[in-house]
């Protein structure tokens, strides 16, 4: 249905693609992989109207067409659905989908008519979005179905997925790709950009590889492993596992206890306790939603304690700012990268310094040491292997996960007693998640204490010394993860006991 061929692209001097050349079958689901930085995103956000090629041509149902912007991808039944949802929280499902698609002007808007037409595309994809609900109600995986409905109202024949599961639990994956497989047979033609190879090989029929801005193979998902993807997305064998020593824990460097936290839903923590030592990694696992976010940033300090105590090192920090908890040794690298970890506007040598921004030697009498910035932005780069390696470049030019990579740097360049992790490798490649557990072990190694929420449960167990389950606000078991399945673990987060199948009231 879509072919690319011989695109490259570029800015400035970054090549982002180079001689670029897809073949898209129709009624197939065609995988996307490669590093971050390849280029992925980019060939598809040219095949979308997002960025223009310099040169190439694009090929839909056989003829050549210029796509010059969206508007042209959407009139030739092209849809995108990117890692950040762009959606207005504040309106309803209808609203946002015909958001951009309305006829006429505001007094002919028939929203009834569009909310029973979204209702019914929803219910024969099986999707169980409600038109009418608002979308800061909703969950993310519900919101990445308002995504997918908003490009099929606009009769979207191709869809583009950048990195779908990101923001998915274990459970909404296996209904998304439920959904995917019926959307296939229904005739729809879907590419997915994304670095989960797991996947790749249960949805996918064909994958394109790409490295370095350049195509490096085309293959069949029945014809090839992980293994061997892994190996040409990154040019040598990747390790897909996490190697580590077993713990050797010391003292308590954070203490919670009977800590309740309040939302605008109601209680998002309800009087939990726990510690975490040093030279530990302690897990928690949890379908999204359950108070995770809330347990970071209330030792964070970015959001208000309702009651209970925080302690770090003894000292109770619970009504402390945020900066002095930096100063005392909390780092924190957060679930949201765009919202609480970068000024996407700012370029690398600016984020490299947030926190630290007023301390010697990045400031001095008032005023900022430009050289001593340029060195540590210059070896967070090296070090975490930051691309394109511009210190220059604003932070929102950057692939997702390369931006990750510059939030981890800075952070780790604290040398924090304690680490607040969440999501860490969230839109991350199989390299760099490899890189990125290489280095949270050499930290927890070093002496720092680590609790580190993911929802990758593949992920948390690999990692966690210790793992905290946690449903509603509330842990409902510490489990040994070399011990305990998956599957139990899977079950605890759902609020049922593994033996008894009964729901666990605490």
């Amino acid at each position: 249905m879509l072919e690319l061929k011989n695109i490259t692209k570029t800015f400035g001097s970054v090549i982002a693609n180079n001689e670029v050349s897809i073949k898209i079958e129709k009624g197939t689901i065609h995988a996307i992989v490669g590093e971050n930085g390849a280029g992925k995103s980019t060939i598809m956000r040219i095949a979308y109207g997002f960025y223009t090629a310099d040169s190439g041509e694009i090929l839909v149902d056989g003829r050549p067409v210029q796509i010059k912007n969206p508007h042209d991808a959407i009139a030739l039944g092209i849809g995108m659905v990117h890692q950040h949802f762009m959606l207005v929280d504040t309106m309803t499902v209808a609203e946002n989908i015909i958001l951009g698609a309305e006829t006429g002007g505001a007094a002919n808007l028939d929203l009834d008519k569009a909310n029973a037409d979204i209702l019914k595309l929803s219910n024969e994809l099986r999707l169980g979005v409600n038109p009418k609900a608002y979308i800061e109600d909703l969950s993310v995986g519900a919101q990445q179905r308002v995504e997918l409905l908003k490009a099929l109202y606009r009769d979207a024949k191709l869809l583009i997925l950048d990195e779908p599961t990101a923001v998915l639990t274990p459970q909404e994956v296996e209904d998304f790709f439920s959904i995917l497989r019926l959307m296939k047979e229904q005739g729809k033609t879907i590419v997915i950009i994304t670095h989960k190879l797991e996947e790749v090989l249960a949805i996918s029929d064909d994958v394109t590889v790409m490295r370095d801005g350049k195509t490096v193979g085309n293959v069949k998902t029945a014809e090839t492993s992980a293994k061997d993807l892994a190996r040409m997305i990154v040019g040598r064998d990747v390790l897909l596992r996490v190697e580590k020593t077993d713990a050797r824990p010391g003292e308590d460097i954070l203490k919670v206890e009977n800590l309740t936290v309040v939302n605008k839903h109601g209680e998002a923590l309800n009087n939990i306790s726990f510690n975490v030592r040093s030279a530990e990694i302690v897990g928690v696992a949890g379908i999204e939603g359950n108070g995770q976010t809330e347990l970071i940033e209330a030792i964070a300090g970015l959001i208000a304690v309702q009651n209970g105590s925080i302690k770090l090192l003894g000292r109770e920090i619970s009504k402390l700012p945020v900066r002095r908890r930096i100063e005392l040794g909390i780092a924190h690298i957060p679930e949201d990268r765009h919202k609480r970890g970068l000024l996407l506007d700012s370029d690398l040598e600016e984020n490299s310094i947030l926190g630290v921004h007023y301390r010697a030697p990045v400031s001095a009498s008032g005023f900022l040491n430009s050289a001593v910035i340029e060195k540590r932005t210059k070896e967070i780069i090296e070090n975490f292997d930051v691309r394109p390696p511009n210190p220059e470049l604003a932070a929102k030019s950057l692939s997702g996960g390369n931006q990750q990579k510059l939030i981890i740097g800075r952070e780790f360049e604290l040398n924090p007693k304690l680490l607040l992790v969440s999501q860490p490798t969230r839109g991350v490649d199989i390299g760099a998640i490899e890189f990125i557990h290489r280095k949270l072990i050499a930290l927890r190694d070093a002496g720092s204490a680590i609790l580190l929420v993911s929802a990758e449960l593949e992920e948390v167990t690999a990692l966690a010394d210790r793992l905290l389950v946690i449903h509603k606000g509330k842990f409902v078991g510490a489990v040994d993860p070399k011990v305990v399945s998956k599957e139990e673990i899977g079950l605890m987060m759902t609020g049922m006991n593994s033996e008894s199948k009964t729901m666990i009231l605490h």
